[in-house]
């Protein structure tokens, strides 16, 4: 096969044997050299590819947790507080205020046939002071069929008295999540998995299984590619058969431009079944599709106030969150699948669920040693400095919500947490200092999809109000690149194939219009994504 060397005003490599260099040789999609034109002379004949000869190149942004839930959701009515761009480069305003929401759904409702299923997600209660959304207020804007709005962490929706009649909720169900009024009747709000699940019982669909569409999966790739990325991951997955099609489907088109990590949803199965179903699925995957991991979730999220607090708990009183399982349960399934020789990437947005987590991999690896089990915790936006320790005495990974500082940081200085807690929100330097295997992510569609705006949080650790947040737990921009790279190649266990560019590996690139070691760390976010380059295959955006 040809050789093609690609040229850049700089390649950053995220190799420390070969830091930066000026050339990259590409054969039969793999890196074949790298480094100053003249030590390339060697390899024989080549074609230059000099397109991005003033620009920057990295090894493709690896995304360590995120949803294809992205590429799904935009079918339906966007209500956050933040603006957002759709996967087709369109931005949609945020909605501040409840009468603006009541006004979008109304408008959406007329357009829609009569008695069809009005949805509608990203709205983020905590934006609003005063009146809670509930069912009531759904109720003054569409009351003549089905209104479900799925909260920002989609770990909360809140539905209209015509979908508690339809699923059967009207009379409290006896199951934990279902949040009441002052008469004990449900409010519409409702919480976790096990109370939601009622609703898409009755809607004949759930909205977490659209992942195996192809438009989803599809919509998904362009995301990526937009925001640099060539390693994604789908961090929740049911793993039915046609998901595991469309999955191979997808990833064998030669035009599809990311490398597909699916992490089975590991409360959708007993331990035997999804055992059993992963390591079927292991001999299923291509190039572009990675099987083997494990998602386990815990509790919920902090400004949701599902998720599970030690004392003192919130800070403005609220009663503690949920567990998605009884607490052995999830000890148990750590069990099984630690025994199993799978690798779990598990849910934990308060430090009791961090507690537990620890509990149950400290007790697998008593029982069952793995020197190289890379077990990660998912989002940690509260983890103590001991915890921390007891994680690296573990050879626990981590992979820290960055983007959270942003978004929810002026909500937990006030509310949630309280000033002095707040400022121990993710704690990425800390993390580094302790030689933990460490990433970072954006979770999206909870917060959009752009590792070089998670880099900048994790720089800045700025709030959306611009105050700053725990400067102690700043990163300098070449760790926060590494931990968008390489590191979280390493948790995803493809740091031997992505995540740098070293010889052998897979000639993942992205490329930048400036440089992000030249200028000022504040505007690490403002940098725009030229292309991607899979396996050699450029990827233009627009």
């Amino acid at each position: 096969m040809s050789i093609t060397l690609f040229c850049a005003r700089r390649i950053i490599t995220m190799d420390p044997s070969l830091p930066e260099a000026t050339h990259i040789a590409v054969q039969d999609g793999k890196v074949l050299a790298v480094g100053p034109l003249e030590e390339l002379q060697d390899l024989g004949e080549y074609q230059l590819d000099d397109r991005f000869a003033d620009k920057v190149i990295l090894p493709g942004f690896v995304e360590g947790h995120s949803h294809a839930l992205e590429g799904a959701m935009w079918q339906y009515l966007y209500l956050g507080y933040f603006p957002r761009q759709d996967p087709h480069g369109n931005t949609w305003s945020g909605v501040t205020s409840l009468a603006e929401m009541q006004q979008r759904l109304r408008q959406q409702a007329d357009r829609l046939p009569a008695g069809e299923p009005l949805i509608a997600w990203g709205f983020d209660p905590v934006y609003f002071e005063g009146m809670r959304l509930d069912r009531q207020v759904l109720d003054q804007a569409v009351d003549n069929r089905p209104l479900v709005i799925f909260h920002a962490s989609l770990h909360v929706m809140t539905v209209n008295s015509y979908m508690l009649e339809m699923a059967q909720l009207t009379q409290h169900a006896g199951i934990e999540g279902i949040m009441l009024d002052a008469d004990g009747r449900p409010n519409g709000e409702l919480q976790e998995m096990a109370a939601m699940h009622a609703v898409f019982e009755a809607l004949g669909c759930n909205l977490f299984e659209e992942v195996s569409s192809l438009s989803a999966l599809r919509a998904y790739g362009q995301v990526a590619r937009r925001a640099g990325v060539t390693t994604i991951t789908d961090l929740y997955n049911p793993l039915t058969e046609a998901g595991i099609a469309a999955l191979r489907e997808i990833t064998a088109a030669p035009d599809y431009p990311v490398r597909l990590v699916p992490a089975m949803s590991a409360l959708s199965w007993t331990a035997e079944q999804g055992i059993a179903r992963l390591q079927d699925c292991q001999q299923q995957g291509n190039d572009k599709l990675h099987f083997g991991l494990v998602k386990l979730m815990t509790d919920g999220s902090i400004q949701g106030y599902t998720a599970r607090m030690q004392w003192p708990g919130y800070h403005d009183g609220h009663s503690n969150g949920i567990w998605n399982a009884p607490p052995e349960t999830l000890h148990q399934l750590v069990q099984d699948y630690h025994q199993a020789g799978l690798q779990l990437h598990i849910h934990t947005n308060g430090d009791q669920a961090v507690e537990l987590m620890l509990n149950a991999i400290e007790d697998a690896q008593t029982l069952w040693p793995r020197p190289d089990h890379r077990h990660t915790l998912q989002h940690c936006q509260f983890i103590s400095q001991a915890q921390l320790r007891r994680a690296a005495r573990l050879g626990v990974c981590l992979n820290m919500f960055a983007n959270h500082i942003y978004y929810w940081g002026d909500i937990h200085r006030r509310k949630t947490l309280g000033f002095a807690r707040s400022r121990r929100l993710e704690p990425l330097a800390s993390a580094l200092r302790l030689n933990i295997p460490t990433a970072m992510h954006s979770d999206a569609p909870v917060t959009p999809l752009g590792p070089l705006f998670t880099a900048w949080c994790a720089a800045q650790r700025q709030t959306a109000s611009g105050a700053s947040l725990g400067l102690e737990e700043r990163l300098n921009v070449t760790d926060a690149l590494q931990m968008i790279t390489l590191g979280a190649a390493y948790t995803l266990r493809l740091d031997h194939l992505v995540g740098s560019l070293e010889v052998g590996k897979f000639a993942d690139m992205v490329v930048l219009d400036e440089d992000p070691l030249q200028i000022p760390a504040e505007r690490l976010r403002d940098i725009r994504v030229h292309a991607t380059v899979l396996g050699g295959q450029v990827h233009e955006n627009d």
